[in-house]
C-alpha cells in the first residue's frame, strides 16, 4: 500500500493532457504522477521537466537516456524506477543485446566506450556520497561535449528525484513495468519489492 494513494487520471485536466507524454514512453501514466496530483502544480512541473530532460536533441539518444536512468535507479535501489527505465529503453528501441545485458554494460561488447562513460558517470553521480571525480570527468570529455554532459546529468538528477519519490512513497508498480522488469531484470534478482 503506497504512503499516499494516487488520484484518478481525470483529477486534473492539465496534468492529464501533459501526461499523454507517458503513453509514448511507457504505455501508461505512472502512478507516481497520479500521486503528485495531490498538488497539481507539482505534477505539471514534473511532467514538463521530464519532457525537457528526456527530449532527444542529438547524440544522447532516447534509449541511452533510459539506460542512464536504469543505472541511476539501480544504484539507489528503486525497483519501481528500474522497471520503468528498462521498459522505456525497450520502447525507445534500445538494442536487444543491450537490454539483455544491461547488468554487464562495462564489459559486454554491445556497449561502446562513450556509452560506458555515460553509464559509469550515472553510477558515480547517483551514489551517496557522490563519486564523481576527475577520472570520470576526463572519460566524459573524451566522448561527449558540454551540452551532452548536461543532458546526461539532467537524466541522472531527474531520476534522483524519482528514486526518492517512488521508494519513499512505495508507489504501486504498473503491470507493463512489471512485465519489462521481469523480462530484462528478473534474471538478476529484480522483484517488485514494496511496489505491489
Amino acid at each position: 500500500m503506497p504512503l499516499v494513494k494516487p488520484l484518478s487520471s481525470d483529477h486534473d485536466t492539465e496534468t492529464k493532457e501533459l501526461a499523454e507524454f507517458f503513453n509514448e514512453t511507457l504505455g501508461f501514466c505512472p502512478n507516481s504522477v497520479l500521486t503528485m496530483q495531490h498538488r497539481p502544480a507539482i505534477s505539471k512541473a514534473f511532467i514538463n521537466l521530464n519532457i525537457a530532460v528526456m527530449a532527444n536533441g542529438g547524440r544522447v539518444t532516447s534509449a541511452l537516456k533510459r539506460m542512464i536512468a536504469w543505472v541511476s535507479s539501480n544504484a539507489t535501489g528503486c525497483r519501481y524506477c528500474q522497471a520503468h527505465a528498462i521498459r522505456a529503453a525497450e520502447r525507445y528501441d534500445a538494442e536487444q543485446e543491450q537490454l539483455d545485458n544491461i547488468w554487464e554494460y562495462r564489459t559486454h561488447p554491445s556497449f561502446n566506450e562513450a556509452e560506458r562513460a555515460a553509464l559509469d558517470f550515472s553510477l558515480l553521480a547517483s551514489q551517496v556520497p557522490n563519486g564523481v571525480n576527475d577520472k570520470i570527468k576526463k572519460r566524459l570529455y573524451e566522448h561527449w561535449n558540454e551540452g551532452e554532459i548536461v543532458e546526461i546529468l539532467a537524466v541522472i538528477s531527474l531520476f534522483g528525484y524519482l528514486n526518492r519519490w517512488n521508494d519513499s512513497m512505495g508507489t504501486t508498480i504498473e503491470y507493463g513495468a512489471i512485465e519489462s522488469g521481469d523480462q530484462y531484470l528478473g534474471k538478476h534478482g529484480w522483484e517488485k519489492g514494496k511496489h505491489i
